[in-house]
């Protein structure tokens, strides 16, 4: 069983969607980010070395968020979860959401989105 560093709520802009407006519009986006780890070391040194910088995981998931389009919320959510594998090596479980908070049609609804779970192989 792992420990938990979650960062929720994160706000972004970006062009991601299936239809062309949403590409040249964009819209906003929410991301929720679960990391699970050790953090059996970092509990007991009280070092920032020992555990995840908040502010360099959120960067991270800015440079994908705001970056390239993708069409579904499922390929940036996958991105994600791929990127921060490879950011470090420590983190041996993922669970991020991606909400799209302006879809481009009419209902009544807060967001709607995707969540998607990996565990390192």
């Amino acid at each position: 069983m792992y420990d938990e560093i979650f960062i929720t709520d994160m706000l972004f802009f970006g062009k991601h969607g299936v239809y062309q407006p949403e590409k040249d519009k964009g819209g906003r986006f929410s991301v929720d980010l679960h990391l699970f780890m050790d953090l059996t070391q970092a509990s007991q040194s009280d070092q920032l070395t020992d555990t995840l910088d908040y502010e360099k995981v959120y960067r991270h998931v800015q440079q994908i968020m705001e970056g390239p389009s993708k069409n579904l919320l499922e390929a940036l959510a996958d991105d994600i979860a791929r990127s921060m594998f490879a950011f470090d090596h420590r983190i041996m479980e993922i669970v991020v959401t991606v909400r799209k908070l302006d879809p481009p049609f009419p209902g009544a609804f807060g967001s709607l989105g995707s969540t998607i779970r990996r565990a390192r192989s």
